[in-house]
């Protein structure tokens, strides 16, 4: 147990990620008392091993037509952007027929108009919230640079730009001598790039997060390790695994929180991307801002700790072992796209991070109680969206009008 124990907190908050702790924090600030309950402790899954990008500009979801023209080249290579274990197939069928369906034009559409809502509003919050978090220090503002080896590949990411410009995002098209400017290195296989300067970053994800929960300590919190996994309502509020009540249960679990909503008859389509990584030391590469190789899913990021070259889809599940040749293989890619890299000395990582079929995250009211808040499902943008969905979370608990209309991402819309 951290913090001072209380017998029953106004909110409790199951889940000490990015997204718990920024809720939890907003929660505190209205004048709640908050306690925030985890398996494992702060930054202990996505929030740690993360890209470390507030990628605002990234609207379009990932299901999508461009992406169901690359998966079945992707499906093909065990260790390429996109795969599936054979052993995990026939379970994840559900969830990828639901995917397919997600990628019609017209539900893209609405995905990308109800992602930039969320996108805006976080981008709105993050400086007021790393303010009153005292985080400030850690944003950095060094942009992105989406690298293409073919003018074929350039030519295909236009459409997917043209979507950013309609939303007034900035970019600008580099040729190879302006990449070069911004980002010595770069081997001359890419021809072409575009530079996002409106691409945030923090320092270091897993340090960022324990910020987060030592400021909600300090503010009179309460963070115990405990594998919360079962909700019951009753008429005052929530009693969790029988044994603890609140007025107030937020699911900020991650991965693990569709198995929480069962516990409320709730069936939540909700996956898991498995994200591996390798962080190097910082003197490894003169990176100058984080490097998307879009063709072949990963990142190259530059954080106060070392340089993370990570990313990639692993659909599958929570249970498998990890397949650290995907690391390696991203690795040995790094290497070829950035002569210069050193590769000693990393040290490899693999999260879970949560997806739902659509790509938007599951905000809202369980169907079983109002006092049961979800919040969970963000993918590969939970530092991204943390600060806008705190705010959200916080509108919930408090009975406000929400700060932009959640039917798009209401735990009912499946």
């Amino acid at each position: 147990m951290r913090g001072k124990a209380s017998p029953q907190s106004d909110v409790i908050v199951i889940g000490a990620g990015v997204i718990g702790l920024s809720a939890a924090l907003a929660l505190q600030a209205r004048g709640l008392s908050v306690t925030v309950l985890d398996r494992e402790g702060p930054a202990a899954g996505a929030s740690a091993g993360n890209a470390g990008a507030f990628a605002f500009t990234d609207i379009l979801p990932l299901a999508s037509p461009g992406l169901l023209r690359k998966a079945p080249k992707w499906l093909l290579d065990p260790l390429g952007p996109l795969s599936v274990p054979p052993s995990y197939a026939l379970k994840i069928a559900p969830w990828m027929y639901r995917f397919w369906r997600a990628c019609s034009p017209a539900q893209v559409a609405r995905s990308t108009t109800a992602q930039t809502a969320l996108m805006d509003l976080s981008k709105a919050e993050l400086a007021p919230f790393l303010a009153a978090s005292n985080t400030l220090g850690m944003l950095r503002k060094d942009g992105n640079l989406q690298v293409y080896e073919s003018d074929a590949e350039f030519q295909a990411s236009l459409a997917g730009w043209q979507a950013k410009e309609r939303h007034g995002i900035e970019f600008r098209h580099l040729d190879a001598e302006a990449m070069a400017e911004l980002q010595p290195g770069l081997d001359p296989r890419f021809i072409k790039g575009t530079f996002t300067p409106g691409w945030f970053s923090i320092a270091d994800p897993k340090l960022y997060t324990l910020a987060l929960a030592e400021r909600f300590l300090a503010a009179g919190g309460v963070i115990e390790q405990s594998a919360a996994t079962m909700l019951r309502p009753v008429e005052d509020g929530v009693v969790i695994d029988g044994v603890r009540t609140s007025g107030h249960v937020v699911v900020a679990a991650g991965a693990h929180s569709h198995h929480i909503a069962r516990s409320l008859g709730e069936k939540i389509p909700l996956e898991t991307e498995r994200g591996y990584n390798t962080t190097l030391p910082p003197e490894a590469l003169d990176l100058r801002m984080q490097i998307t190789f879009g063709g072949h899913g990963f990142v190259v990021s530059r954080l106060s700790t070392g340089i993370r070259v990570g990313g990639a889809v692993e659909l599958g599940g929570l249970d498998l072992p990890p397949n650290f040749k995907r690391s390696e293989m991203m690795l040995a890619k790094a290497k070829s796209f950035l002569p210069d890299l050193d590769t000693t000395g990393g040290k490899q990582w693999m999260g879970f991070r949560p997806s739902t079929p659509d790509s938007l995250p599951v905000i809202g009211h369980s169907r079983a109680t109002s006092r049961v808040i979800y919040a969970f499902g963000h993918g590969h943008l939970g530092l991204t969206q943390s600060a806008g969905t705190a705010r959200l979370v916080a509108d919930l608990v408090t009975a406000r009008a929400p700060a932009i209309n959640l039917t798009p991402f209401s735990p009912q819309r499946f």
